[in-house]
């Protein structure tokens, strides 16, 4: 690992990138906008809500403006639907807004590589009082957020098709291991209380 604080950086966000990506792999446009949850969650909506925290916080908030804003959800869609960001519309498809991940984190990127650690940015969306930030508060917030979605993503895919594990280089899950007599013994310990 880097001594330097914003190669580290990167080198989580981007993990966290690719662990999301990667568990949209393999299924069909249909299954990765179903909604999984109570509340809607698709593994596609996951995608998009993340591409455009990132690009809020790594782009707006430091007065950078991606070079097609029009791709993006402007701050006022979520006046009319606070959920705007959590579903693909029937115009998007899952390869427009992977591609349009990409090069949001491409821009993303820029700002990181472009600003030293302390420099000031302001969260347009936060209250005023509260809205003022550092490059590297925000990138340890988007960190936090991307992270945090491709865990819920990697639980969904889970229950898609039984996909789990880290990445497929190294999946971070036993091998061979006897999950159904596994759950059955948690299952049972559970039983208990």
């Amino acid at each position: 690992m880097s001594e330097d604080p914003k190669a580290t950086l990167q080198h989580y966000l981007q993990r966290a990138r690719d662990g999301l990506v990667m568990k949209l792999d393999g299924l069909s446009e249909r299954e990765l906008r179903l909604p999984r949850t109570p509340t809607g969650t698709s593994l596609l909506g996951i995608v998009k809500h993340v591409l455009n925290v990132e690009y809020g916080y790594l782009g707006l908030t430091f007065g950078r403006e991606f070079p097609t804003p029009g791709e993006l959800l402007p701050l006022s869609a979520y006046d009319t639907d606070p959920q705007a960001d959590w579903y693909a519309t029937e115009d998007e498809t899952a390869a427009g807004l992977l591609d349009l991940y990409r090069r949001v984190w491409a821009f993303s990127d820029e700002t990181i590589a472009q600003l030293p650690l302390d420099a000031p940015g302001r969260v347009p969306w936060w209250p005023v009082d509260g809205a003022d930030v550092t490059l590297h508060h925000i990138v340890v917030r988007v960190i936090d957020d991307t992270s945090r979605h491709a865990g819920q993503a990697d639980i969904l895919r889970e229950h898609i098709d039984g996909a789990v594990g880290l990445n497929p280089a190294a999946p971070n899950i036993p091998d061979d291991y006897d999950w159904p007599a596994y759950v059955a013994r948690l299952t049972d310990l559970a039983d208990r209380f």
